[in-house]
């Protein structure tokens, strides 16, 4: 069984009628419960529960202390290559889009990680565009080898691999995968991925669970939100997220709650996801899954995130660039997307500790 069995449960669901079936009893029972069914989760992502975010809010900031204490881990991501061979409508890095193509030399990724271990971190998060040819498993591998001089955690942001290729890239020093299914509603994903090897649906959506039972220590899923109701695809996002805790406890599993930004290709998303619909996500999901990790990227801009930092988060990133050899490269190109918020580690780290948290720089050492 895979999580696609699953998801087939709810795909053809009616949730509209779910949500104009439920009252505000409903709400307010679900929020005082201890354990949520999958069904009081998606109660929570209502219209219905928008009245009683601030009940929502009080409830998942204990639950966020009572697990995770006053905490921010800071990371940031390293783009190794921007080559892709997808066609993905809404990405910036897409085979159609005309950018200056490249890749890093090992000597660069050095120059890159020495720039970043300078700033105190210790996570880091690479990233590649969709290329097995230019962006072999083996130059990962070799880049990793590289980066664990730097950074006690390296996680990956790159196309599904097999079971044994994950099992490489942790043997070689990786830990952690972060996979964006992008839209799990199975139609609208199609769409979104027109041509290449990504519209294989099922091999996406079952990476996570490949790279669970390779050994992985961390998991990171999402969806980008924008591309399809948000409702749904969070919805979605956390059954994913508790079928992986269920089925592989020793996993330590997070969610990621992207929005669509500003991109080489200028696609406009379909769907509009507010402030207040992203916050709402946030606090359903922390309810729902009291011990899952939440990360805050710099997708969102500065007073957001900031915010955030009370509502459930736990990861954020900090000093990033999307272009790839951004950091040492005057010339630097395309970004993938356009970051909103541009603050540094140190103006980070002064922020989280002005909100009476600590900011996190390492919680992980790889034997």
């Amino acid at each position: 069984m895979s999580f696609y069995e699953e998801y087939k449960k709810f795909s053809d669901n009616d949730f509209s009628a779910f949500f104009n079936e439920l009252e505000d009893q409903d709400i307010r029972r679900i929020i005082g419960k201890s354990r949520l069914t999958e069904l009081d989760y998606l109660a929570l992502l209502s219209p219905r529960a928008e009245k009683y975010l601030e009940e929502m809010a009080q409830k998942a900031h204990h639950l966020t202390l009572q697990h995770f204490g006053r905490t921010i881990l800071l990371y940031t991501p390293l783009y190794l290559a921007n080559y892709c061979v997808n066609s993905c409508v809404y990405c910036g890095f897409q085979v159609h889009n005309k950018l200056d193509r490249k890749k890093l030399s090992l000597t660069e990724v050095e120059a890159e990680a020495q720039i970043i271990a300078g700033t105190g971190l210790k996570h880091i998060l690479i990233l590649t565009g969709e290329s097995r040819k230019h962006s072999s498993v083996s130059y990962i591998k070799d880049c990793t080898e590289v980066l664990k001089k730097y950074f006690t955690s390296i996680g990956i942001e790159v196309y599904p691999l097999t079971e044994q290729e994950y099992a490489d890239l942790i043997q070689a020093g990786v830990d952690s995968l972060t996979m964006f299914q992008e839209a799990y509603n199975e139609q609208v994903y199609l769409d979104m991925h027109p041509a290449g090897p990504k519209r294989d649906y099922q091999f996406r959506l079952n990476a996570p669970e490949r790279a669970c039972k390779a050994g992985m220590r961390s998991v990171n899923l999402g969806a980008l939100l924008g591309l399809h109701d948000w409702r749904t695809e969070a919805f979605f996002t956390g059954l994913h997220v508790n079928y992986l805790q269920n089925n592989y406890p020793d996993v330590e599993v997070s969610i990621s709650p992207p929005r669509m930004r500003p991109h080489l290709g200028g696609f406009n998303p379909p769907v509009d996801v507010s402030d207040k619909n992203l916050v709402q996500y946030i606090l359903a999901f922390r309810l729902f899954m009291p011990r899952g990790g939440i990360t805050i990227s710099t997708r969102e801009n500065p007073q957001l995130r900031e915010h955030l930092i009370k509502l459930g988060a736990t990861k954020m990133s900090a000093g990033s660039c999307t272009a790839v050899g951004g950091r040492t490269d005057a010339a630097k190109s395309t970004g993938q997307f356009d970051i909103s918020d541009e603050r540094d580690v140190a103006t980070m780290t002064r922020v989280i500790y002005s909100h009476g948290y600590q900011p996190v720089f390492k919680d992980w050492q790889t034997i």
